[in-house]
């Protein structure tokens, strides 16, 4: 495990608004980096970020974990919520530093995971002390709904994007998590993805980007 996130950047050297990628588990950053291809041409003014999560992957080396998942590594429970929680306070911390960097308020940022970069997104951005612009969440669900209502600082608009037939993660869980973020106040879109299993398909993109663009005011 690192210290600090490590990460690539796409974009402007003199951007006005940015965007964070956070892989899912056993991708790196790289992984959805090339995402910023297709978005960059209509985000002109945006920085595109994707950081490795801190810990090599228990089931591929070669990719990073946010946390450990008992269920598909064989790792304990506590194994998952003290990764988890040491996960958060390093990109808590990132965002911190991307903000920092590039000289822009919190509203300026969104944050776009896929699966568990999903979850680490709602759990993070709620309890940060400034609103980011918002979150795009793919193929992911929502951790520790239970205690979202007490815990959240603030409440950014959420874009909650799933496949259908995604097999990793449950369809039901984007609705599950659409529940308890409206529940607790935020406000929430989504998009099915039809005939999609766990990935991006070319219509979650595009509802993806008019959300970015609308956020960022691009």
């Amino acid at each position: 495990m690192t210290d600090r996130l490590t990460s690539a950047r796409k974009g402007p050297q003199q951007a006005d608004s940015a965007v964070i990628f956070l892989h899912g588990y056993g991708a790196d950053g790289d992984d959805l980096l090339g995402l910023a291809d297709p978005l960059a041409p209509h985000l002109p003014r945006t920085a595109f970020f994707a950081p490795n999560a801190p810990e090599p992957c228990r089931n591929n080396p070669m990719g990073y974990q946010w946390f450990p998942i008992p269920w598909l590594d064989g790792s304990s429970e506590g194994d998952a919520r003290s990764s988890m929680m040491r996960s958060v306070g390093m990109l808590d911390a990132y965002i911190d530093s991307v903000l920092k960097d590039e000289g822009l308020p919190a509203n300026r940022l969104v944050l776009v995971g896929f699966s568990q970069g999903t979850m680490m997104a709602l759990h993070v951005a709620p309890r940060r002390d400034k609103e980011v612009a918002g979150i795009v969440g793919f193929s992911g669900r929502l951790l520790s709904p239970e205690t979202l209502e007490t815990e959240a600082l603030v409440k950014p608009p959420v874009l909650l994007v799933h496949g259908d037939e995604d097999q990793m993660v449950p369809f039901e869980d984007m609705g599950l998590a659409g529940n308890a973020l409206m529940a607790a106040g935020f406000t929430v879109y989504g998009h099915v993805m039809k005939g999609t299993g766990h990935g991006i398909s070319p219509d979650g993109l595009s509802v993806a980007l008019a959300f970015i663009r609308d956020r960022l005011g691009a």
